[in-house]
């Protein structure tokens, strides 16, 4: 493609995506040339090609015209962008006009839209490793995130000379939208976000740069404030998918080491993905006391999570924030477990998940508990020591669903365990080197067969986590403990 296809590739994008009308082209050629570095212009017939590989003819054509500064390439990519990226007003119009025809026709729009105009990072998606992993809590997916990229040094030392305004107060506040961005801030000149309300509070929809899963979104407050799990959590997830019911919506849990990697800013995730979590049935039924139209079970699931199936919206959250209440002031000292120490503080909280099903509503409450301990310094019902030289970072909401999010030194370590698996030289990471012998005792490793094998073996590491992380343990103690607290619901909860 050359830079003359390229500016006119944008241009017509930019008609197609209402930037722009048709009377604008020529200012609008001329505007992109400009910012580029472009003095001249031939004619072409009006034609529309792939947004991305005309980005990169239009970076290369603007860095060999000096016009990007040093460490400025994210900053200048993003607005760049921003030509064929509609504005905030034009885009919450069409999507809500496209909703009047359904929910998933809106969705579908603002996600393809955010694909076109490079929001949702689809070339750095593709190089993340994905395979899946078959445990006896059936199939779990695993991911080796490589998709955002490391800084550039010029960038980050630049970064450090800038004071931070705290303008935005974080990544999540809509005051991103259309920043150009610079020092500690984002590139957010194509950032756009749809506004919406849940249960009569602003709530805005974007969807997530780098995305873990298929139309992975975050549904952010406009004002910042804390996370926070309360009765209000619960009605607000319900009156999500009652907007949007194609999508499932849960939330991280509230506290350090269970809760995800932003506290500070009250949001939920969104997407269309059926997570591992959502397949598996009941390991046992139980009765809740007073909601009569609630089905609930215990989950077969390495983590401990109790399943509310109902119609009735009312009950189902009456029943949650009742679970909710109940388990932050719970003890059993035999398992571990303490709701609130000496000092007044609260430990325990719940991760939830709410999706359609059956014409139901499922409603999925996980009990974490963030208690450490001399043996435990990380946290009791974290990721255990032996298991960090594959995942020590919190088990937020995706992970819990059964989806690994795993860091991106593992693809250059784990090739160095398959060389030493295949008794190649190897320069295997001291964090690995136990795993690895205890891997090697196995001593069936060949070419055909050690990638696939190391891959299952980093499967069922995944599988120990989780199960680390599940306050009820998979096991005729935990079931015991977990109906103990089930009992307590019932009758003092």
């Amino acid at each position: 493609m050359t830079i003359y296809e390229a500016i006119e590739t944008f241009v017509q994008i930019a008609i197609k995506n209402a930037v722009i009308k048709a009377a604008d082209q020529i200012y609008y050629r001329n505007q992109l040339a400009h910012f580029v570095g472009v003095r001249d212009w031939q004619a072409l017939q009006a034609v529309i090609r792939d947004s991305l590989v005309a980005r990169d003819v239009l970076l290369a054509t603007a860095q060999a015209n000096n016009q990007i500064a040093d460490g400025d390439d994210e900053f200048f990519e993003a607005a760049l962008m921003n030509f064929i990226t509609p504005l905030p007003s034009q885009l919450n119009e069409t999507f809500w006009a496209k909703y009047q025809e359904a929910p998933s026709m809106a969705t579908q729009y603002f996600f393809n839209l955010a694909k076109e105009v490079d929001q949702v990072k689809t070339q750095a998606i593709a190089k993340n490793i994905a395979f899946d992993y078959s445990s006896k809590y059936g199939n779990l997916e695993i991911t080796i995130n490589l998709s955002k990229p490391e800084k550039d040094p010029k960038a980050i030392a630049a970064a450090k000379l800038i004071k931070n305004s705290g303008y935005p107060a974080c990544a999540l506040c809509v005051e991103n939208e259309g920043l150009y961005g610079g020092g500690s801030q984002p590139a957010r000149s194509n950032h756009r976000i749809v506004r919406l309300e849940l249960n009569g509070e602003a709530y805005g929809l974007q969807y997530s740069p780098y995305a873990y899963y298929p139309e992975h979104s975050i549904v952010m407050n406009v004002k910042h404030k804390p996370m926070e799990i309360s009765e209000q959590t619960f009605v607000k997830l319900l009156n999500f998918v009652d907007q949007f019911p194609h999508y499932m919506i849960g939330s991280n849990a509230d506290l350090p080491i269970v809760g995800g990697s932003i506290l500070s800013h009250d949001h939920f995730q969104a997407g269309r993905h059926d997570f591992p979590m959502a397949k598996v049935g009941l390991r046992k039924q139980v009765v809740l006391t007073g909601f009569p139209e609630i089905e609930a079970g215990i989950l077969a699931w390495p983590m401990s999570v109790l399943r509310l199936k109902s119609t009735n919206q009312a009950q189902l959250v009456a029943a949650s924030a009742k679970i909710l209440n109940a388990w932050r002031k719970y003890d059993d000292q035999a398992l571990s477990i303490t709701g609130r120490d000496a000092e007044g503080i609260d430990h325990h909280t719940i991760t939830p998940i709410v999706r359609h099903q059956d014409k139901s509503y499922e409603v999925d409450l996980v009990l974490r508990d963030n208690n450490v301990s001399a043996q435990y310094p990380d946290g009791i019902f974290h990721p255990h020591a032996p298991l960090h030289h594959i995942k020590k970072e919190n088990i937020g909401l995706i992970e819990v669903m059964g989806l690994a999010v795993l860091p991106a030194r593992l693809k250059t370590e784990l090739a160095e365990v398959e060389a030493y698996l295949l008794d190649q030289p190897a320069n295997v990471a001291p964090s690995h080197q136990a795993w690895a012998d205890e891997l090697k005792q196995e001593a069936d490793f060949t070419e055909a067969n050690v990638h696939t094998k190391v891959q299952a073996a980093v499967g069922a590491v995944f599988e120990r986590v989780l199960e680390d992380a599940g306050v009820y343990k998979d096991n005729p103690t935990g079931l015991a403990g977990f109906e103990r607290f089930i009992t307590f619901v019932n009758q003092k909860g």
